[in-house]
């Protein structure tokens, strides 16, 4: 009789160990899903996200991954297309091991697809698109955690940033995008409750365009004493080009917002840096960090991009912020105890501190506040003759 019950004791547990292991293997790894701009030509954004989400992940692993199970991230790529990144979602969406999915710097896809990510209860996290509509969303649950820009913080510093400098009365070329959209909102709110400049005239550009001087000379034109510019890369590049041709008394000051530093900006904009004076918004610099984080990062990059120089980090706010953002989702996957997403996605409402790159968080998300950054991480930076982006004075919001 004993004999027996000990071969069925050890039956049993060889049965449940089994069906552990199964249990285990089916599910897999899971995985960090990436949707973003891998396509475009001359992109640094969503490569950056990736490599700051990489990073992340082996250091995770490497500490012995989360519920028995090690990350992954996966990619792909919607070319800034809304239709592309909807099919993405859904697709990703139905694999039970996709527990998030990032964003790459493209505000319209991501408010394209705030339906569609409440309608799959698809978690969204923000490491770069800077709408405000992205989270503050008015859907209730939000699946949408951010940390990185607001575009009404980035035109208060940038605003303000020309009236230090003595700007009063400044154009503003934007395109005519929910990105841009935004961006003169708070531009506009913050020139009549905080700064009281002048808004000569605002101009709208479209993607694709060929040329934008014929915008930049009507402000101009207007008694614009400096161009508050919002654009990605390739645009930025046109405009740049397009000045440097201009006689030096017809050359405005280019206060910009960050989408240019998501490509390759500087080096195909080439020698007409040098006869533009260009500064431009950021929430993060590895330049001159001494802290054991930032070491750490940094030697970590090396194994990722063979580089450990903070100067060579490219589009660094991706990096960053994609970092900060996957440790976020370890440590809400960690306290809500499976991957679940409705259960993260409370358990990222509820976190304790986390001692980040960015800067440390008390309480990184809340029900009511699903930014984890403030304006008080954004500054102005230039970039230096060997395209390393260079943090100013900062202006203090």
């Amino acid at each position: 009789m004993k004999t027996r019950l000990k071969k069925f004791v050890s039956f049993l547990l060889t049965s449940v160990l089994l069906a552990l292991s199964a249990s285990a293997w089916a599910a897999g790894n899971i995985k960090i899903a990436i949707d973003a701009e891998f396509g475009i030509p001359n992109s640094t954004s969503a490569q950056a996200v990736r490599t700051g989400a990489q990073l992340a992940v082996n250091e995770i692993n490497a500490a012995g991954g989360l519920l028995g199970r090690q990350l992954e991230v996966i990619e792909r790529d919607n070319r800034a297309v809304p239709a592309r990144s909807l099919n993405n979602l859904r697709e990703l969406a139905a694999d039970p091991d996709v527990v998030a999915v990032m964003c790459g710097r493209y505000s319209p896809v991501v408010v394209e697809m705030l339906p569609e990510i409440h309608r799959l209860k698809m978690l969204m996290l923000d490491p770069w698109a800077a709408a405000d509509s992205i989270t503050d969303n008015d859907f209730s649950p939000n699946y949408v955690f951010r940390l990185s820009l607001r575009d009404s913080w980035a035109l208060q510093v940038m605003m303000r940033h020309a009236l230090k400098q003595g700007y009063r009365k400044v154009g503003i070329l934007l395109p005519n995008t929910e990105w841009g959209r935004s961006s003169l909102k708070a531009a506009e709110e913050t020139a009549s409750k905080d700064t009281r400049q002048d808004i000569v005239a605002a101009k709208w550009y479209n993607w694709g365009d060929a040329s934008m001087i014929e915008h930049y000379q009507a402000l101009r034109n207007a008694e614009a004493q400096a161009v508050i510019f919002v654009a990605n890369d390739k645009e930025a590049v046109i405009l740049v080009r397009e000045m440097a041709k201009l006689p030096p008394d017809q050359r405005l000051p280019l206060v910009a917002h960050w989408g240019l530093t998501g490509g390759q900006f500087f080096e195909q904009a080439g020698a007409a840096m040098k006869s533009v004076d260009l500064s431009v918004v950021q929430t993060y610099s590895f330049i001159g960090k001494t802290d054991a984080k930032t070491k750490s990062v940094l030697a970590g990059l090396k194994s990722i991009t063979g580089s450990d120089d903070p100067r060579k980090v490219v589009s660094p706010v991706g990096v960053a912020h994609a970092y900060d953002l996957v440790h976020l989702l370890a440590m809400a996957i960690k306290k809500a105890k499976t991957t679940e997403r409705t259960a993260v996605r409370q358990a990222l409402e509820n976190l304790g501190p986390y001692k980040g790159l960015v800067r440390p968080l008390d309480k990184p998300f809340t029900a009511k506040r699903h930014d984890a950054l403030s304006i008080n991480e954004v500054f102005m930076a230039r970039f230096a003759t060997d395209g390393a982006i260079e943090p100013m004075l900062k202006t203090k919001p």
